[in-house]
């Protein structure tokens, strides 16, 4: 038996058909974050906005990379952070310490990302 077939039904699947898969999660989880995280949409929205701005800046390629890339990392920790939010409240709704830290950290990863945008932004425009 395959050892990833035991772990899930859903795994095992390979090629193309397990890409074409992946993409259709992919497709579904943002559509949901955009649905359901209204911090996700204001982050989406800030990036469409800079995203031009950026390119409109004076600087390098790389310049212009990082801050775009800086960009996109906002949305990416957003998206682990909705995930773990989602995953908490799954298990219990209660409050607990436990599950007030790990929404607390997720949070606290989608502000270092934030910040990181700024500290980008500044290196590539003031340096």
């Amino acid at each position: 038996m395959n050892p990833s077939r035991s772990e899930s039904p859903f795994k095992g699947k390979t090629g193309f058909t397990r890409i074409w898969n992946a993409l259709g999660y992919s497709i579904a989880g943002c559509q949901d974050a955009w649905r359901h995280e209204s911090a996700f949409r204001q982050e989406v929205l800030l990036a469409l906005v800079l995203t031009p701005v950026s390119l409109w800046l004076p600087a390098t390629g790389v310049g212009h990379a990082l801050m775009i890339s800086s960009l996109l990392l906002v949305l990416l920790v957003e998206l682990l952070n909705s995930a773990v939010e989602a995953t908490v409240d799954r298990i219990s709704l209660e409050n607990h310490r436990l599950a007030k830290r790990a929404k607390d950290i997720g949070s606290a990863a989608v502000l270092i990302s934030l910040l990181n945008v700024l500290v980008v932004w500044a290196c590539v425009v003031f340096f």
